[in-house]
């Protein structure tokens, strides 16, 4: 990418001065439309408002979120146009909430929490627990930080296998059973795309042991939930803590609302003030690495879908 003088910014569809001071603290000049500008940073629209923003001259296109399945079901994602997500930007504050859900799912919080007598509940430890995580990117990466205090032996499932630093193995996608059957709690952060749509399905989670807990702090779709429900009905295993479901919004009559063996918050994960923080942060540095001709931080493959 050759250097720019200056970059013209549009932000939208909907006015976000942080993400305005961002891209001004940067070096970009910030357009009141987008016919003016050379570069977008979404924010507040839905995908299907795409195409009356974009036009020819429009290079460069900042997302607001990780996850950007919604804009390749949209189909307005353009061949010759950059785009960048948030891809990383959020990954202390979603691995902060995965670390919560273990504990509390290990620990059996939900259930005390729902008790209305004094008793004991089995638990078990996340110390020196052996921990899968699929899809060992940002947040994958931010979480095997974190559960370096509790000794645990981390499993990490890449798509290029390429070794992740502090995990004791990485794997392939083709090896995923392996790391099921050998994990006390399995972590999701992996993209949602149609080759993980159902990554884990009644097969996969009779490949897990009995106390084994999964969670999920990806995407819902990642997980067959008429599964999921069986296999907590059947006790196949010990629990799954989700931030993320299938359907989403979780419809107040479904089951796993009352399932003991499940925990469940509402894709809380990447709270909105944090949110903007963190995105208003990954602006500013990419809009410098654009002035500088540098790679760009999240860039989408569009070929690969994420």
């Amino acid at each position: 990418m050759s250097r720019a003088r200056t970059l013209k910014v549009y932000v939208g569809p909907q006015q976000a001065p942080e993400l305005i001071d961002a891209v001004k603290g940067a070096g970009g000049q910030v357009c009141e439309t987008s016919e003016a500008a050379e570069a977008i940073v979404w924010w507040g629209g839905s995908p299907q408002e795409y195409d009356s923003l974009h036009h020819d001259g429009i290079r460069w296109v900042q997302l607001p979120s990780a996850g950007v399945e919604g804009w390749f079901a949209a189909g307005v994602l353009r061949p010759g146009t950059t785009y960048t997500s948030a891809a990383g930007s959020y990954a202390e504050t979603v691995a902060e909430h995965a670390l919560a859900l273990m504990l509390a799912g290990v620990r059996q919080l939900h259930t005390a929490a729902r008790e209305r007598s004094w008793s004991q509940p089995t638990v078990g430890a996340l110390f020196d627990s052996t921990v899968g995580i699929v899809g060992c990117g940002g947040i994958g990466q931010a979480l095997v930080r974190l559960l370096k205090p509790f000794r645990a032996r981390v499993l990490a499932v890449t798509r290029s296998g390429f070794p992740v630093p502090g995990a004791s193995r990485t794997a392939r996608p083709d090896e995923l059973d392996s790391v099921l059957m050998a994990s006390d709690i399995v972590v999701l952060g992996a993209p949602a795309t149609p080759q993980t749509h159902h990554l884990i399905g009644a097969r996969e989670l009779a490949l897990m042991r009995p106390h084994t807990w999964l969670v999920n702090i990806a995407r819902g779709s990642l997980v067959d939930t008429d599964a999921l429900v069986e296999a907590l009905e059947k006790g196949t295993i010990g629990g799954a803590a989700l931030d993320v479901t299938d359907p989403e919004p979780l419809p107040d009559d479904h089951p796993l609302w009352t399932q003991p063996r499940a925990l469940i918050t509402p894709h809380s994960a990447n709270p909105q003030r944090l949110m903007m923080r963190r995105l208003a942060e990954r602006v500013a540095e990419n809009v410098n690495r654009y002035l500088h001709g540098e790679e760009l931080l999240g860039l989408i493959d569009l070929e690969r879908g994420y």
